[in-house]
């Protein structure tokens, strides 16, 4: 993986394109990292989006299930969630 700064894209984007045939790219602003660049084609494009998609899908959904494990939420029995489920609906009526 490389790390390119965007003021590095902007005054010279030829050598980032190029390393994206052999490797993803890491776009940082300000020395953190913003965005990930691939290398994609035309044929491709929509399955690569979609296979994206479902990644970060996948990443949300372990922070979930990690922070309820923290939480201790992961040992809640069906009537305690359903409870839980029951009281955010009243609250939210009451507004």
């Amino acid at each position: 993986m490389k790390f390119v700064s965007s003021r590095e894209i902007r005054v010279n984007p030829k050598p980032v394109f190029e390393a994206l045939e052999d490797e993803e790219v890491v776009l940082t602003s300000r020395g953190k990292p913003v965005a990930l660049l691939l290398e994609v084609s035309g044929d491709d494009l929509e399955e690569t989006v979609r296979l994206v998609r479902r990644a970060k899908a996948q990443a949300a959904t372990s922070r979930l299930r990690k922070s309820a494990m923290e939480q201790g939420a992961d040992k809640l029995s069906q009537e305690e969630i359903e409870a839980e489920i029951e009281a955010t609906r009243s609250e939210r009526s009451e507004r």
